[in-house]
This record gives structure tokens, C-alpha cells and sequence, in this order.
């Protein structure tokens, strides 16, 4: 069997598990991670922590191989940038956050220059999947996806793992992934609204539990819901604001790039956004535009319902 020795950049909650995870399989994982929490935390759990990023990069045997997991946007973009000016010919650097897929094969490019190989993973799974097994799809260099496959297979689960041709098409597919999984999670909670709204006095956990034993649309989606229920009863304790961390929103300007309809998908990521907002000036609009040509009642700063803008 063959076992690797990997730098993990960003030492987070699935940055720790993926290096957890490989020393599982008889691999060597060191990290680093600019937060001293974070640092401590991976120390406190067994992970040998090097000090500077530069330290992390000698400590490696060549090839050197680097797993970035640092959230996308400007932390992965300084963190590729910094790890190019450090990394020599036929190292391999693999970006395994939620970048986005043409951001990926800009840095293939920039690393193709240095003779440095690239990968872009997109990971799935969450943090449970990061420790004990996940689903992996991974764009870029051939010759450093098949140096880096061993370690690959042993943070997957069975089937989980997907090359999936040149750079950014890691990233692109885990793209669409995450914008499925936005129109999967609205149209849950939209059914258990119904089931909550019906008079019909359902226990929603129990709702959860049976539609995921033999029901069309059992998964683990509906597992996480029927354990929330069980944490959270009736979700009381939790509020209606859900963050959008972007994927969604860029499949669905890439699927108008495509000329691709992704409807339930874009409905969903406007779902997300209206969250936010708690006295929506748009919302505010409607109601008003339906007092004025309906004369429907419209509920006023009061919070009483107002058939006219003269009652106030």
C-alpha cells in the first residue's frame, strides 16, 4: 500500500478531519493554519502542526504535495499565490475548497507556469464526511491526480471518488452540486411546512423518519432533518435566515451563460436571500400596490391590519 506524507493548509472543521482522516489510512498529514485556535485544537487531536507556511513546505518529501481547504474568494487566492512562490517543479497543489471553477483554472495556469501540478477537489460530505469517509471530485493535472489517488480512495467512501478531466471541471461539477443540494434542502422545508401548516397535528420528526425508510425521497438530507427535529422540536429555537455561500448563485449565472433553465434552483437561491431581509422594502411594495388597486387590507407599522392609507 502506498502511503503519502500531505501539508493541510487551513486547519478548520474539515481541514482537521481530512487530516484525521488520512492518518487513519497510515498516511502523514502536516498542517497549518494562521488561527491559533484552530492550530491548538489540531494539536490537541494529534496533528503535527508546523509553524509558518514555509516550515510546512520543508517538512515535505518531494513531490511535495499541499491540500488547501481555506474558505474561497481572497483566503484561497493568497493562500495558491503565497504556496506558488515556495513550491518547486512537479510539486502538487490541490485546492480542495469551494473555489470557483474558473478561479481554479486561473491558478492551474499560474502553477503550469512554475511547473507546479494542480488540482482543483471538490469535496463533499460535510465535516462527518471529511473524518469518515467523503465524496470527492477532482479536476487537473492526470499525473497528480494518479501520484495522489491512493490518499484520495482512502478519504472516500466506495464510489466516491471521480476524476473528472482538465482543470476547474473538479470545481464546476461540485458547482452544480451545491446548487442541487440548495433546490433538494427548499424543497424539504417547503413539504414540512405544508405537513406543520395542515391542521392534521403531524410530528414532524416522525414525518422525517418514515419518508427516509423506502420513500422515493429518502437520503441523507432527510436523515440530518429527522435528527434536527429531534435537537431542535418544532425548530422553536431556531430562525428562519439562511445564509447563500455562493455556489448556488454561480451555477445559476453560469446555467444563463449556458442558456440551461435551472428554475428550482434559482428559486431556491432567491428563497435564501429573501431571509435576509426581515421588512422587505419589496414586500412592502406589494402589500402596498394591493391596497391601491384592490383596497386589501395591508398590515401597518402597528401591526394592525389597515384597509386605507387614511386610517393612519
Amino acid at each position: 500500500m502506498v502511503h503519502l506524507e500531505i501539508g493541510i493548509v487551513g486547519l478548520g472543521k474539515m481541514g482537521a478531519n481530512i487530516a484525521l482522516n488520512l492518518a487513519d489510512h497510515g498516511h502523514k498529514a502536516v498542517g497549518f493554519d494562521c488561527s491559533g485556535a484552530s492550530v491548538a485544537a489540531a494539536a490537541a487531536s494529534g496533528i503535527e502542526v508546523a509553524p509558518t507556511l514555509e516550515a510546512l513546505v520543508e517538512a515535505l518529501p518531494m513531490p511535495r504535495v499541499l491540500w488547501v481547504m481555506v474558505p474561497c474568494g481572497e483566503p484561497t487566492e493568497s493562500c495558491v499565490t503565497s504556496l506558488l512562490e515556495i513550491l518547486d517543479k512537479g510539486d502538487i497543489l490541490i485546492d480542495a475548497g469551494n473555489s470557483f471553477y474558473k478561479d481554479s483554472q486561473r491558478h492551474a495556469a499560474m502553477a503550469a507556469e512554475k511547473g507546479v501540478r494542480f488540482l482543483d477537489a471538490g469535496t463533499s460530505g460535510g465535516k462527518s464526511g471529511a473524518r469518515n469517509g467523503a465524496c470527492i471530485m477532482v479536476g487537473g493535472d492526470r499525473s497528480a491526480f494518479d501520484h495522489v489517488e491512493p490518499a484520495l480512495k482512502d478519504l472516500t467512501v466506495e464510489g466516491g471518488l471521480l476524476y473528472t478531466g482538465p482543470a476547474g471541471s473538479g470545481h464546476f461539477m461540485k458547482m452544480v452540486h451545491n446548487g442541487i443540494e440548495y433546490g433538494m434542502m427548499q424543497a424539504i422545508g417547503e413539504g414540512l411546512a405544508v405537513m406543520r401548516a395542515s391542521g392534521f397535528d403531524y410530528d414532524l420528526e416522525a414525518v422525517a423518519h418514515n419518508w427516509n425508510h423506502g420513500s422515493v425521497i429518502r437520503g441523507w438530507l432527510m436523515e440530518l432533518m429527522e435528527a434536527q427535529l429531534a435537537s431542535h422540536p418544532d425548530l422553536a429555537d431556531i430562525r428562519g435566515v439562511v445564509a447563500a455561500s455562493g455556489e448556488a448563485k454561480w451555477t445559476v449565472e453560469t446555467a444563463l451563460d449556458l442558456e440551461v433553465p435551472v428554475p428550482v434552483i434559482a428559486l431556491s437561491l432567491m428563497e435564501r436571500n429573501a431571509t435576509q431581509i426581515e421588512d422587505s422594502f419589496c414586500a412592502k411594495a406589494v402589500s402596498a400596490l394591493r391596497n391601491g388597486f384592490g383596497g386589501h387590507e395591508y398590515v401597518g407599522l402597528d401591526g394592525q391590519n389597515h384597509t386605507s392609507a387614511e386610517e393612519k
